[in-house]
């Protein structure tokens, strides 16, 4: 083994010695996105605190035997006095990572994208959490984009103005004083990544796709970077992009 390779194994072993200090609060934490963010968290040494609707499911989909994992339930829909229960104050940092679920409500992306989100923000300013970040998606500005007749765009606010929804969420994180970083992934891909990732201001991607293990990712490095805070970053992977590092990645965007 040389050297170099010696101080990065010493350097993985001080930054999982630091985050086995922090907990982490993940709304969603059954979704195919907030799973994944619990299983890199956990992996970095986190404890984590997964938010669920639904605790016998969770227990099926989450390593829920290990000692750093608690799951709780947590509907963002109820009102940020039970979630700041949820919450509690023991945890450092809140991810959300919710999304509303297709079906016949069309109030349904409101409900959980917009209102949720506000009802999760709220929460932390009850308890004094100060670190939020959040998992959005490109094309929430489209129509002051220019890409109202995007096929995507249009797609997306048939099902109840999800972008719209989430739009006036992130508004009310960027008002709300609390550190943040809003993440806005492209199309989401259930299988693993094929490229690497390539982060822009807000407002400037209007296609692409990533893989939801590289979203998770971006969202628990965004933990351990200053260079993420009070910003919003849009992302997605390509295989003919360089593979840069957070630090470099994060400190390309301009501070809101």
């Amino acid at each position: 083994m040389g050297g170099g390779e010696i101080t990065e194994e010493v350097s993985e072993r001080k930054e999982t010695n630091l985050n086995a200090k922090k907990k982490i609060f993940v709304a969603g934490g059954t979704g195919d996105t907030g799973k994944r963010v619990v299983e890199q968290l956990l992996s970095k040494g986190f404890s984590v605190k997964a938010g669920v609707r639904h605790l016998e499911k969770a227990r099926t989909l989450l390593p829920n035997h290990n000692p750093s994992l608690q799951i709780v339930q947590a509907d963002v829909t109820e009102g940020s006095a039970k979630l700041a229960e949820a919450i509690g104050d023991d945890s450092d940092a809140v991810i959300c990572a919710t999304g509303f679920r297709p079906g016949w409500d069309l109030t349904a992306p409101w409900k959980v994208d917009n209102f949720g989100t506000v009802n999760l923000v709220e929460a932390c300013r009850k308890l004094g959490v100060n670190r939020f970040i959040h998992i959005s998606s490109i094309l929430v500005n489209g129509a002051a984009m220019g890409q109202l007749f995007n096929p995507a765009y249009i797609f997306l606010n048939v099902l109840g103005l999800t972008l719209v929804a989430k739009l006036h969420a992130e508004r009310h994180i960027r008002k709300s004083g609390i550190n943040y970083t809003i993440i806005r992934p492209g199309g989401l891909r259930n299988d693993p990544p094929t490229g690497n990732v390539v982060m822009e201001p807000e407002d400037t991607l209007y296609e692409g796709s990533i893989s939801r293990d590289q979203v998770a990712e971006v969202a628990v490095e965004a933990l351990d970077h200053p260079e993420s805070s009070f910003k919003v970053v849009e992302i997605v992977s390509r295989t003919d992009a360089p593979n840069r590092s957070y630090k470099d990645l994060f400190g390309s965007i301009k501070q809101n």
